[in-house]
């Protein structure tokens, strides 16, 4: 007797050690996540802009930036990275749970947690810098546009901390099923990122002959 072997096409992408199946509830979730990051991304980019036209006034000066900000970017790095290894092995979880692997992704889950918690902290100390210095909300636009947009991100990102406490806690109860949720999560995670970056890089050196440069008004 010949025996029946299944056609490649039926075999489910599990058995391959593949990702498993996407159902239509987290394809709804990753095109919601899309559209809210890209809404997001026209807020921080008009902010930007609006940034660069209020540097290229006569009024303007250079800020001066914190060094506690290199430690924020650095701690948003590491979470961004705790939770894209936290993303892989819980679809590592998804094929074949294993004692190990869940011990691992809940580590991961956690570390990216606690280094987003770690960069409010630090973005709470440069606040408290920037004031030490005698730079306030109405001192000059660039101490505006300073706490404006890093008030915005930090807001952004505790918005993200709860869909991190939902995809944990639901990855926490049921280790093969939270690879999609852990994935949004890890995927915002380094939407937030590349915003801070430019947010980073736009308040450090803009400086008021660039911002007239970009807006044409250079003399």
């Amino acid at each position: 007797m010949s025996a029946v072997i299944p056609a490649s096409g039926t075999v489910p992408r599990v058995a391959h050690g593949g990702p498993p199946p996407r159902g239509p509830r987290a394809l709804a979730a990753s095109i919601g996540l899309w559209v809210f990051m890209g809404v997001a991304t026209s807020l921080f980019s008009l902010l930007a802009w609006a940034y660069v036209m209020r540097m290229s006034e006569g009024d303007a000066v250079t800020l001066a930036l914190p060094p506690q900000l290199l430690l924020s970017t650095v701690l948003l790095l590491a979470g961004s990275i705790a939770l894209e290894l936290a993303a892989g092995v819980t679809r590592e979880c998804a094929v074949a749970a294993t004692p190990a692997n869940v011990a691992r992704a809940r580590r991961l889950m956690l570390a990216g947690g606690a280094c987003a918690l770690a960069f409010l902290a630090s973005q709470s100390w440069a606040w408290q810098a920037m004031m030490a210095a005698r730079v306030m909300l109405t001192s000059h636009p660039a101490g505006s546009f300073f706490y404006l947009l890093t008030a915005m991100h930090g807001l952004h990102l505790l918005g993200g901390l709860v869909g991190w406490a939902w995809a944990t806690h639901a990855a926490w109860r049921q280790p093969t099923d939270g690879a999609w949720r852990m994935a949004l999560a890890a995927r915002y995670w380094h939407f937030m990122l590349v915003v801070w970056l430019g947010v980073y890089a736009l308040l450090r050196w803009m400086t008021p002959e660039a911002a007239r440069y970009i807006c044409g008004v250079a003399s």
